[in-house]
């Protein structure tokens, strides 16, 4: 769980860098270069840790395997959250983590 949720938020970060969802998602007007950079930035860090925790859960073959099945699931999660409910995509975000976080933690 907590893999699906770091691609999904990785996948978010990287919709908020682009300057036509920043406006949709966020409601301003332009993103920053700067914040562009943080935000592309954190959505590939993201996305190198779920591959990261599912590599060390599972190893290289079934690990990248998984990975690459999790990003098209989060990717296409996240393209139907833009669509129907654009200022929620943030909130969904937030709550896979704290969803992955708890489970993470209970499962330990």
């Amino acid at each position: 769980m907590m893999a699906f949720a770091l691609a999904y938020s990785g996948f978010t970060a990287l919709c908020l860098a682009m300057a036509r969802h920043h406006e949709q998602i966020l409601g301003r007007r332009a993103v920053t270069p700067r914040r562009r950079r943080l935000l592309s930035g954190l959505g590939f860090l993201l996305l190198a840790a779920a591959l990261a925790s599912l590599v060390l859960a599972e190893g290289w073959g079934m690990g990248t395997l998984l990975w690459l099945g999790l990003l098209t699931t989060a990717a296409n999660l996240l393209v139907l959250s833009v669509c129907y409910m654009p200022r929620a995509a943030p909130a969904i975000s937030a709550g896979f983590l704290v969803l992955g976080l708890v489970s993470t933690l209970a499962g330990a």
